[in-house]
């Protein structure tokens, strides 16, 4: 059973192996809550596969600036430490998963 990884400026580097999907957010962003459960799915359906992560924009503002998320939620697709796809805004599951099998 997959689980997202909570990313923070000390274990981002875990994103940059492989295929990592990274999903910029923050508690009170109403797009985001509805976009949480579709995270939870794809960690346990690319458990193994992609790296499904999640970085709180609240508590990890130095990232955030990193990456130039400037509105969220931010999904942002990494391959081999390259970021290589960027989508802003809630997604629908299929979008997300396909971009994500795209990469792998």
């Amino acid at each position: 059973m997959g689980k997202y990884i909570d990313l923070t400026a000390e274990n981002f580097s875990v994103a940059k192996e492989g295929v990592a999907l990274v999903d910029f957010w923050a508690p009170w962003c109403g797009p985001c809550r509805m976009l949480a459960p579709v995270i939870d799915e794809l960690a346990n359906e690319f458990d193994g596969k992609a790296k499904i992560c999640k970085v709180n924009t609240d508590e990890q503002g130095d990232l955030s600036a990193e990456y130039g998320v400037r509105s969220i939620p931010t999904l942002i697709f990494f391959k081999d430490g390259q970021v290589v796809d960027q989508l802003v805004g809630a997604q629908s599951k299929q979008a997300i998963s396909d971009k994500i099998n795209s990469l792998l």
